[in-house]
């Protein structure tokens, strides 16, 4: 009788064992070939379609349970059945090429249920560009047939002591020459621009902008310059051609390269303490609101604050002096009068600009509710 329960328990144990083996070797989920080549597809032609066909190469089932593409113009079909050992699985894989001419290269990544990686799948090929009509590439309408590209050139940065170029297209797509004149309507002086006077009928050209601030008078954040279009003596109603940017310190990089090298002391680093900054509901009647913000130099070395700047209803300014040692704080602060602010939901952007090489404007965004 011992004896028949020694024998029991050793199989029930040997049983449990397999199983918690089996429930640990790894997924071996195959694809062969795991990549599939297009060669070149038609822009205009519509969605390519391509099948993977894997097997269970190992001994305990498999539950494909997502499929994650680094596009949202790949969309993979797949089942989530459990494929039995030895057993096949099909991934069906669409590609859209539509505006997306030239060469791709995107993957697949196969999940299990425990977000374990099963495979990757690829694809690759390359999208001949359709012809495209002239609206879809000057999509902005000015007037007697001229069109833009854009109605907005945004530098995002502007370099101290760096010339930064832009450029705006622009057609006539009348069938008689135009006379063009920019007009500026909100000026900065430092924006240069260089375009045709005259447009002959089917005449493709740019508009070429140009920030430069000079080093000897530097000129930190918010840079931006609005042009009115002027078609043959005529404006084209409200449109405007807008040029902006923010005026940073030239990266160590672009330094080192002039030759001057980096500094030799540490990098500062600003860090601010929140990034978004509620006042709530406000009363149109009250007194105006100020709030505080905290900002701090984390590097090692002299953090200097070049600009403290924010949108209406908003206002900011920072506390004490522009320059802050390493370890150092200095205080923002952040108000907002609501009774010269529009009943409603109120926000704008806080920036700061520093030197810190890594991250010179530093965000925060601001939000009131205002009552009637």
């Amino acid at each position: 009788m011992i004896r028949t329960e020694s024998r029991s328990l050793m199989r029930s144990f040997l049983l449990l064992l397999a199983l918690f083996l089996c429930e640990t070797l790894p997924a071996q989920l195959v694809f062969e070939p795991a990549e599939h080549d297009f060669g070149t597809v038609e822009e205009a032609g519509g969605k390519v379609r391509c099948s993977f066909r894997g097997v269970n190469r190992g001994k305990r089932p498999i539950v494909l349970l997502d499929v994650v593409t680094t596009c949202g113009c790949t969309v993979p079909t797949f089942s989530r059945r459990p494929i039995a050992p030895g057993g096949e699985t099909v991934v069906e894989v669409a590609y859209d090429p539509y505006n997306r001419p030239g060469a791709f290269d995107r993957n697949l990544y196969l999940y299990g249920p425990d977000r374990e990686r099963l495979a990757v799948l690829r694809i690759r090929g390359t999208v001949a560009p359709r012809r495209r009509p002239v609206e879809e590439l000057y999509p902005v309408a000015a007037c007697d047939g001229v069109r833009f590209s854009q109605s907005m050139a945004s530098f995002t940065y502007i370099y101290i002591g760096a010339p930064m170029r832009a450029a705006v297209s622009v057609v006539n797509t009348a069938d008689a020459p135009r006379t063009l004149e920019l007009r500026p309507r909100r000026a900065s002086g430092l924006l240069t621009l260089d375009y045709p006077r005259q447009l002959a009928p089917g005449e493709r050209s740019a508009v070429n902008l140009c920030y430069e601030i000079d080093a000897a008078t530097p000129r930190y954040g918010t840079i931006r310059d609005a042009l009115e279009v002027w078609i043959d003596g005529r404006r084209c109603d409200e449109l405007l051609l807008v040029a902006h940017g923010i005026g940073i310190d030239r990266p160590a990089s672009a330094i080192s390269a002039a030759g001057k090298g980096l500094p030799k002391e540490g990098l500062p680093k600003g860090e601010m303490s929140e990034n978004i900054l509620k006042f709530g509901t406000l009363d149109r009647r009250t007194t105006p609101e100020r709030r505080q913000l905290t900002f701090r130099n984390t590097g090692e070395g002299p953090l200097q604050v070049r600009a403290v700047e924010c949108g209406a209803p908003f206002s900011a300014r920072l506390v004490g002096e522009t320059s802050l040692a390493p370890g150092e704080s200095r205080t923002i602060e952040v108000g907002i009068d609501s009774s010269k602010a529009d009943p409603g939901f109120a926000t704008a952007q806080l920036l700061v600009v520093t030197n810190d090489p890594e991250r010179p404007v530093r965000r925060v965004r601001l939000t009131a509710i205002v009552g009637e």
